[in-house]
């Protein structure tokens, strides 16, 4: 929704993208108790791992923006969420996890999702390639996912996870400053202050996110299981509304499909990944 607001107020996509993600870096290490060291980070198992989800954050994000400035906010939302069935993949190929019929179903209705919710003819008229952008932001964002998973379980230790999170957003706005650098010596764009405020903007809710889904993963009474899809359809819900009223997308009968389909969906494949 922030990225929607980008569009209306001129601000440069990526110059925003990088001050937010040194913003959410200030915000995890200000908020936790681990002691950042540069030297530390690179004797770290999950140094690596920094490294390739920095590149794939600042990537992802700046096509997120891309895609909820051509599409609309809904269409990132249900790109971004019906992902989860890439991970799910991953989990029957490389943890052994049971391929359920439900969870088939699931993954077969996420996928007719993505196309339907994003199906807006009229918007991308002349442009054919922006089509497939969706469809990229579908497959990376999965990826990502399944990327993150894996390298929790196999690199980060126990108490660790907020100093990983952290030095991942700062490798990710390492990685903007390359990009933002070759872009100016390219066009010469000049850097202006709201775009610092849009950085700003973007970059609280940004780690907030993700703060506070593992505050909600330590609440021993709350399942994963009931966790994933009640904030997943939440977003999605939430995204689609917030579309319509602020934004004013138009949703055709495609679309609703759609957006039915990816709530089924994400309930059907969340609901038994766990």
């Amino acid at each position: 929704m922030i990225f929607k607001l980008f569009t209306k107020y001129n601000i440069n996509n990526l110059q925003a993208i990088v001050v937010n993600y040194f913003v959410a870096f200030t915000v995890g290490y200000l908020s936790s108790d681990f002691n950042f060291s540069v030297m530390d980070i690179g004797r770290k198992p999950w140094y690596e791992g920094t490294i390739v989800l920095g590149f794939l954050f600042i990537t992802l994000f700046q096509l997120m923006a891309l895609v909820s400035q051509k599409f609309g906010v809904s269409a990132v939302s249900i790109a971004v969420k019906m992902s989860l069935v890439i991970p799910v993949i991953a989990a029957v190929i490389f943890y052994d996890e049971e391929m359920t019929l439900l969870k088939i179903i699931g993954i077969l209705c996420a996928l007719a999702a993505v196309y339907f919710a994003t199906y807006k003819p009229e918007k991308v008229k002349g442009k054919i390639n922006y089509i497939f952008l969706p469809i990229v932001l579908f497959i990376g964002s999965g990826f990502l996912d399944a990327l993150i998973n894996f390298i929790q379980a196999k690199s980060v230790p126990s108490g660790e996870h907020a100093h990983f999170a952290s030095s991942t957003f700062l490798t990710a706005g390492i990685f903007g400053i390359i990009f933002i650098t070759y872009q100016t010596l390219r066009s010469k764009v000049s850097f202006h202050w709201k775009n610092i405020l849009g950085g700003i903007v973007l970059g609280i809710p940004n780690y907030g996110s993700i703060y506070f889904l593992l505050k909600a993963l330590e609440i021993d009474s709350l399942e994963s299981s009931v966790i994933f899809p009640i904030n997943n359809v939440g977003i999605v819900a939430l995204s689609v509304i917030v579309g319509k009223l602020f934004f004013k997308e138009h949703l055709s009968k495609i679309n609703k499909a759609g957006i039915a389909l990816a709530l089924i969906a994400i309930l059907l494949i969340a609901l038994k990944t766990s």
